[in-house]
């Protein structure tokens, strides 16, 4: 459960991030640097969520994005397609890219949240 709430801080950052310093502008935001710091948070929380439910079965190494994609295709192949999505828009659009859309980010958050609810509901269970 602490790592649920230590993921949901993380989102919780990264909209503050995105509110505070990013700074919205009609649909977009002004500041790259601040969407990519922010994207970064919200990915890690959505990694910090799901080695909650996967745990640590890969000490040695960093995980990758296809172990992430192995593990939950056997697990719960819905939460895998979010965390493609969630990989797609947090972690290259928005941590490396930069895309300044805001509806992009805005996405990419509310997939996060999706995963983040999903492992709370599995680490209760």
């Amino acid at each position: 459960m602490k790592d649920i709430t230590e993921a949901k801080r993380y989102i919780s950052n990264a909209k503050e991030i995105l509110r505070e310093k990013a700074i919205k502008e009609g649909g977009s935001y002004k500041d790259r640097k601040y969407v990519r710091m922010a994207g970064h948070t919200a990915y890690s929380g959505v990694l910090v969520a799901l080695d909650s439910v996967l745990g640590d079965k890969k000490k040695k190494t960093r995980k990758s994005v296809e172990w992430y994609q192995k593990e939950l295709s056997v697990v719960d192949k819905k939460v895998l397609s979010y965390f493609l999505d969630a990989y797609d828009i947090l972690h290259l659009s928005m941590s490396y890219d930069g895309v300044l859309n805001a509806a992009v980010s805005k996405e990419g958050l509310e997939v996060a949240e999706k995963i983040i609810n999903w492992a709370e509901q599995k680490t209760q269970a």
